[in-house]
């Protein structure tokens, strides 16, 4: 970029700072929907938590907790806080990136086998763990299921290049939709629901 290119830039930083405190406070003075709320209290615990997931329909939290040195994935209901056994994943940590399906029967995370990352994808209607097969130059770094399970982003890194890929999962997994929504995808007129693939 050449010199005036960044000259004009400056001005626009300290535009920012000088009105971004106004305006965060004239944001909080809109409607209800950006006003900042305390989430009501929870049985979650005190442990540190990191990268938090919901599921679509908001019942599950996903989470990254220390256990015993290592960075393990926990999934409690949100309201009561009870945790909710994953029968896969109780190895091959350190675990990152949890991603829920709709009611969160898929939990799709990123895991250590060896001295690989692994994505997976834990079914937690059967209990089966889905490996996402990848080229052995290609490392994982951040994943998204899409809310009915069928669409997986997957950030990799290869040669020092990063790149995003799409992966349908409609041949391996059943659909995880929220209710009422049609096979087509979207929900009926009128209801709320996750959008379609």
């Amino acid at each position: 970029m050449n010199s005036q290119g960044r000259g004009q830039t400056r001005p626009l930083r300290w535009a920012i700072l000088v009105f971004a405190p106004p305006l965060a406070v004239w944001l909080s003075g809109c409607g209800p929907g950006l006003r900042r709320r305390p989430a009501p209290s929870t049985g979650l615990g005190p442990e540190a938590r990191q990268e938090p997931a919901l599921s679509g329909d908001g019942r599950l939290l996903a989470s990254l907790v220390e256990r015993d040195g290592r960075t393990t994935v926990l999934l409690q209901e949100r309201l009561s806080g009870r945790v909710i056994p994953l029968r896969q994943l109780q190895r091959h940590q350190p675990h990152s990136s949890p991603s829920l399906s709709w009611n969160g029967r898929y939990l799709a995370l990123l895991v250590q086998r060896g001295t690989r990352r692994l994505a997976v994808v834990e079914d937690r209607a059967t209990g089966r763990l889905h490996p996402l097969p990848l080229p052995g130059d290609l490392e994982p770094q951040r994943l998204s299921l899409s809310s009915d399970g069928q669409r997986l982003a997957l950030q990799l890194v290869q040669a020092g290049q990063r790149r995003v890929d799409l992966f349908d999962l409609s041949g391996l997994l059943e659909p995880d939709r929220a209710p009422g929504q049609r096979l087509g995808g979207s929900a009926p007129e009128g209801a709320g629901g996750a959008a379609g693939p």
